[in-house]
């Protein structure tokens, strides 16, 4: 799918750029492009992009964190050096798990955010009353 809408973007662009017909040519399609922006679903769609982008942005760099915090105070903890390096490489692992599981859910959310819109369009329509 990212593929092929960076095409289609890539094909506007160079079509854009790229074109002989000159500056009235540009404004017409600029004209027509903002037009299809500016209509209700497309504003809807990137509305609910930006959400879910804002609400799932930070749990993957948090997870990150949180494990190399963890990892720093394991390293430098009390103990013989091959003791903190074996307490570094357990907190390591276990912060990779965390750092997975975050990811994992973040997907999971945006498959399930892709859901309701997949599910709608291919649910067959019900005849309006007094049809």
């Amino acid at each position: 799918m990212k593929g092929k809408i960076g095409l289609v973007v890539g094909l506007g662009v160079g079509y854009v750029l790229g074109t002989r017909a000159g500056r009235e040519r540009y404004e017409q399609i600029k004209k027509q492009w903002l037009k299809v922006w500016h209509l209700d679903p497309v504003q809807a769609q990137v509305h609910k992009a930006q959400d879910f982008a804002k609400a799932q942005a930070a749990a993957v760099p948090q997870a990150l964190w949180t494990g190399a915090v963890k990892i720093v105070k394991a390293a430098t903890s009390d103990g013989t050096p091959g003791q903190r390096v074996d307490s570094a490489i357990a907190t390591g692992r276990s912060a990779a798990a965390d750092v997975k599981q975050a990811a994992e859910e973040t997907v999971a959310a945006a498959e399930a955010a892709q859901k309701p819109r997949t599910a709608a369009k291919s649910a067959p329509k019900k005849p309006a009353p007094g049809a």
